[in-house]
């Protein structure tokens, strides 16, 4: 029988006019959620943090106490509680994931909205049209960062860093004008002309010359591996300039 309902468990976090840590806040709901009757111990200065501290040899806050024993901070706290890491290093697909079926729902709701019941072939050209919209937002929250992890594989912006500030722009610009049904011979070119070069790109650098890189489909500074999710953004280009030359 569990019998966490009757322990103890002190928690020590920051609540400071100007900082309230998460991870303090974290840390007691998690305890809350395991049935843990919480003694509250917040730090309302540096002074005090600086004390805690000192007074316990630790170097972060928050920390935890449970029946005297110290714990630590919210991710020690979890590995007690059996739980994984709420922060999952090294590669991921998770961000493509969620990217792609936020992309795949809204152009279903879309559909159904304007139709009244679903039908295949606009929900995949919106899907693809939402899914390059959605991904080039990822790229231009930093254009740096993603310019950074851009040009080290892209065989035109290794030529003309400047191409990689711009790709963004011109990926936004297609998933805009196929939502706005623009004329073929506006976005084809486009589409063609990025998703291609991607393409050649993306496969030379993983399938002919075997480098292990970080893709930049969803901004810098990401842990997505770069490979056939990469290739599949630039097949979205490529097949949306080829569809709307030969429906639109």
């Amino acid at each position: 029988m569990d019998d966490s309902r009757d322990k103890t468990a002190a928690l020590y976090r920051m609540v400071m006019d100007k900082h309230l840590c998460p991870f303090g806040l974290k840390s007691r709901d998690l305890l809350r959620r395991k049935g843990y009757r919480i003694e509250d111990h917040p730090l309302r200065s540096r002074e005090e943090v600086d004390a805690f501290k000192a007074r316990h040899k630790v170097e972060t806050s928050p920390q935890t106490f449970i029946d005297g024993e110290r714990i630590g901070g919210y991710e020690a706290l979890r590995k007690h509680f059996g739980l994984p890491p709420e922060k999952q290093e090294g590669v991921t697909y998770k961000p493509v994931l969620a990217i792609f079926l936020s992309a795949l729902a809204m152009s279903v709701a879309l559909i159904w909205n304007i139709r009244g019941a679903p039908a295949v072939i606009p929900i995949v050209e919106w899907f693809v049209a939402i899914t390059m919209c959605l991904l080039a937002v990822q790229k231009l929250r930093d254009l740096t960062a993603f310019s950074n992890q851009f040009i080290v594989y892209d065989l035109l912006a290794m030529r003309r860093v400047r191409y990689a500030y711009v790709y963004p722009f011109a990926e936004l610009y297609v998933g805009v004008a196929m939502l706005g049904g623009l004329m073929a011979w506006l976005v084809s070119p486009v589409a063609l002309f990025i998703g291609g070069i991607g393409a050649v790109s993306v496969f030379k650098a993983v399938y002919i010359d075997k480098r292990e890189l970080k893709c930049a489909c969803v901004g810098g500074n990401s842990n997505v591996p770069l490979g056939f999710v990469s290739l599949t953004e630039n097949l979205f280009m490529i097949l949306a300039a080829v569809w709307m030359w030969v429906a639109w």
